[in-house]
C-alpha cells in the first residue's frame, strides 16, 4: 500500500532549501560583484536583489534581469519625482538643474528599456553601453547641483540608488561575459 507520508518532509523542506539556495546565489553574486567593482556595495546589492520579486528562483542571468528591472523602476520613479518637483516653487538655480535632470532621466528611461532588450537578447556589449549611459545620467544630474554654491540636490539619494543599481547590472554582465575570475 502506498503511503504519501514519505512526501511530507520533502514538501515541508523544499521551499526552505530553495530559499537558502537563492539567498546563497544572491550573496555569492553580490560578493563577486563587489569584489570586481568597488562601486558595488555588497549590502545594497543583497538587500536590493533579495527584496525583488522573482529573485528566489533566479539564476545569475535572472539576477541581472532583475537588477535592470529595479533600475528601470528607479529611473522611471525618479523622472516622475523630478516632474513633481518642477511643479513646486524652486529657485531659478534649482529649477535649471532640475530641468537638466528631467532631460537626463527622460533619456535614461529610454536607455534602460533598450538595455533590457539588449540584455534579453544577450547583446551584452550594447546593454553595457546603455547601462553606463544611465549611470552617467545620475552622476551628471548630481554634479549639476554641486556646480552652484548653496544649491542642494533634492535627488542625491535617488541618483546614488540609480548609480548603484547600474553598477550591479554592469557587474553581472561582466560575470556573464567573462566569468568570476
Amino acid at each position: 500500500m502506498f503511503s504519501p507520508s514519505w512526501c511530507l518532509p520533502f514538501f515541508l523542506f523544499a521551499p526552505l532549501f530553495l530559499s537558502i539556495h537563492a539567498q546563497t546565489l544572491i550573496h555569492s553574486t553580490c560578493k563577486v560583484c563587489s569584489q570586481q567593482d568597488p562601486t558595488v556595495n555588497y549590502q545594497f546589492c543583497t538587500t536590493s536583489l533579495e527584496a525583488a520579486s522573482g529573485s528566489r528562483h533566479a539564476d545569475v542571468r535572472g539576477l541581472g534581469k532583475i537588477s535592470l528591472q529595479l533600475t528601470h523602476t528607479n529611473v522611471s520613479d525618479t523622472r516622475s519625482h523630478i516632474k513633481n518637483l518642477l511643479k513646486k516653487k524652486a529657485s531659478s538655480s534649482q529649477k535649471m538643474r532640475l530641468d537638466d535632470c528631467f532631460e537626463l532621466y527622460s533619456d535614461a528611461v529610454t536607455d534602460i528599456k533598450h538595455a533590457m532588450k539588449s540584455y534579453k537578447s544577450k547583446h551584452y556589449d550594447e546593454a553595457n553601453v546603455l547601462i553606463s549611459s544611465v549611470m552617467d545620467a545620475a552622476t551628471t544630474c548630481e554634479n549639476g547641483f554641486k556646480e552652484k554654491r548653496n544649491v542642494v540636490s533634492p535627488l542625491t539619494k535617488r541618483n546614488n540608488t540609480t548609480f548603484e543599481l547600474c553598477g550591479i547590472g554592469l557587474s553581472i554582465i561582466h560575470i556573464l561575459r567573462v566569468g568570476t575570475k
